[in-house]
């Protein structure tokens, strides 16, 4: 997909907040590993992707806490933003009690650096989505998978 706006970035991460918030039953937490350069978009992505699960708080990268959880309104599940920007090693995120959020079916996560941790999602059924700059310094190329 093409994303010409901030708006339009986080309107399609919206439309994918609403089917994984209507899923059927699922095993395990739904995972969304967010990967690309600095400043593509991953954190208006999540803004948008919160804003489609009716979480209207200010979402802000949590680069230096690492995590935030926030509750989904209207149901006992949560949304989990994790900002790997600042790790080093992949095990710092077990500390964080990671494998139980990402275990938990009523929980939604956003991963931002998802590539820093990839030896702990490689068997998981995850949402992967790529940001690319363009020429163009509003426009990015989105990619899921």
């Amino acid at each position: 997909m093409i994303s010409r706006s901030k708006l339009q970035t986080q309107q399609i991460a919206k439309k994918l907040a609403r089917k994984l918030l209507n899923a059927p039953h699922r095993t395990q937490a739904s995972v969304i590993a967010l990967q690309g350069d600095l400043g593509a978009g991953k954190t208006t992505f999540t803004q948008g992707f919160a804003r489609g699960l009716e979480i209207h708080r200010h979402i802000t990268s949590p680069t230096f806490l690492i995590i935030r959880r926030y509750g989904i309104p209207k149901t006992d599940w949560n949304f989990y933003h994790l900002d790997l920007y600042q790790i080093k090693k992949a095990k710092e995120i077990l500390d964080l009690g990671f494998k139980e959020i990402i275990r938990n079916p009523k929980n939604i996560v956003i991963i931002e650096w998802a590539e820093k941790i990839k030896s702990f999602l490689m068997k998981k059924k995850i949402i992967h989505v790529d940001f690319k700059h363009t020429k163009n310094e509003n426009k990015r190329v989105i990619r899921l998978h």
